[in-house]
């Protein structure tokens, strides 16, 4: 042993038997179930026992029972979604709160309204607004009292990829957590070699229960990025896209793009003329891009850029004097994106994935960032993570970085990990920030 403290378990966040009730997420759940779910029915059953003079202190109509099951599904499907999202990189759980409790209960509606079964609205309205407060206080207590931190063994690749703002790192200066303030796990190099001492000291931390990361995982979890210079051959596997999700994705997103067009026809219809009015040449701007499985396909937009522009090179920043004035307005909004719904529609693209790159640019890009083909494994998309977490990249340096978030969707494939990017494109749109 390496002369670690036996109370080395209490240097782990929530290891007291109080802290694990206070940190639990089922605890939350039941608790909130009471407040959000059984007591809005508790005074609407009131309410009614005073308005009506009903002798019955619970629920005695259908409508209320319909609200009460309704309202617990949508709580549960809310907390569900925030604990999931504040898992993946860079979130703050209390700011998606609002988005999922408000996605949940108008579900909720939506279901009940086509079923045809009648609910309290009382009731559900004092259900979602004692849920958005409740959880809105919970997670932003629950954020605050949260920021990681961990240790760092002093060895290897360790001390140089645990450097991102946000997070507390602390430097070990031996083999032992004493005098530290207690930590959410211990960051290490374990591919590169560990003096006996130290190795002796990461079995101690697992023997109790505190976590033991990978320097490379870390910094992934921190980050959102799989670092293309620390691939290994075998990690290629990992990076292999669930099967059973992508064929569920390709019906959600045929799905979604078929009842979006027939809503965005009249604001397709009113670009395309404004298009038209601006400068001469075609509306759609169709290019050669490379798709799944490498294969190429021709991308729908409207054309942003006076015709005859389309070999000019990469888009500047700032002022492009190639873009129309009605092509600078679409390009803020992402309209010019639309008619890549028909794409979508026909299989080349999905709603969510790497942006698909010209054949010319593919061509150059293979030759000089690593990798670079292997984000062909899934569809390209319209929006994507490393979209919303860098935007337009053309330099090799930046396409790097965001080969690097490519890495980490098609590692980290999930439903979980869609929804966030919808949400952060969403934000993009309305901000319009990251346009060119």
């Amino acid at each position: 042993m390496s002369g670690i403290p036996l109370s080395m378990e209490h240097q782990r966040r929530y290891s007291h038997h109080y802290e694990r009730l206070l940190a639990s997420k089922r605890l939350q759940l039941i608790f909130g179930m009471l407040v959000v779910v059984i007591a809005p029915a508790l005074y609407q059953a009131g309410l009614n026992q005073l308005m009506q003079g009903d002798t019955h202190w619970w629920l005695t109509s259908d409508d209320q029972w319909h609200a009460l099951l309704g309202t617990g599904v949508a709580y549960t499907l809310s907390v569900t979604a925030v604990n999931r999202l504040s898992r993946l990189p860079g979130t703050r759980s209390y700011l998606y709160v609002v988005p999922a409790i408000v996605i949940s209960y108008l579900t909720l509606m939506m279901v009940l309204g086509v079923l045809g079964l009648e609910y309290s609205r009382h009731q559900v309205g004092l259900s979602f607004l004692l849920a958005v407060s409740l959880c809105t206080a919970y997670y932003y207590i629950d954020t605050r009292l949260r920021r990681m931190r961990f240790a760092v063994v002093p060895y290897g690749k360790a001390p140089s990829l645990c450097t991102r703002p946000g997070v507390e790192w602390l430097s070990l200066r031996g083999p032992d957590l004493v005098g530290l303030p207690r930590i959410d796990g211990v960051v290490a190099d374990l591919r590169g070699e560990l003096p006996s001492e130290w190795e002796s000291f990461l079995a101690d931390c697992t023997i109790h229960r505190i976590p033991v990361y990978h320097a490379t995982h870390a910094h992934e979890m921190i980050t959102g990025r799989v670092l293309l210079d620390h691939l290994y051959a075998n990690e290629f596997g990992s990076l292999t896209p669930r099967e059973d999700y992508e064929v569920i994705k390709r019906w959600m997103d045929f799905t979604v793009a078929a009842l979006m067009l027939p809503l965005l026809a009249p604001v397709m219809l009113l670009t395309a003329l404004a298009i038209r009015l601006d400068s001469p040449g075609p509306v759609i701007f169709r290019q050669p891009r490379m798709g799944f499985h490498c294969r190429p396909f021709t991308v729908y937009k409207f054309r942003s850029m006076y015709d005859g522009m389309k070999g000019a090179g990469f888009t500047q920043e700032g002022s492009d004097p190639r873009i129309t004035r009605v092509g600078r307005f679409i390009r803020k909004c992402r309209l010019d994106e639309l008619p890549q719904l028909f794409n979508v529609l026909k299989g080349d693209m999905s709603l969510i994935g790497p942006r698909p790159e010209s054949m010319n640019l593919a061509d150059w890009y293979r030759k000089d960032v690593p990798f670079f083909h292997y984000r062909h494994v899934v569809r390209p998309g319209i929006t994507g993570w490393a979209q919303v977490e860098q935007g337009y990249a053309a330099e090799v340096e930046g396409m790097i970085r965001k080969l690097e978030y490519d890495f980490f969707y098609i590692k980290h494939f999930s439903f979980w990990l869609d929804l966030l990017v919808v949400i952060r494109t969403i934000k993009i749109v309305i901000s319009g920030n990251g346009s060119r």
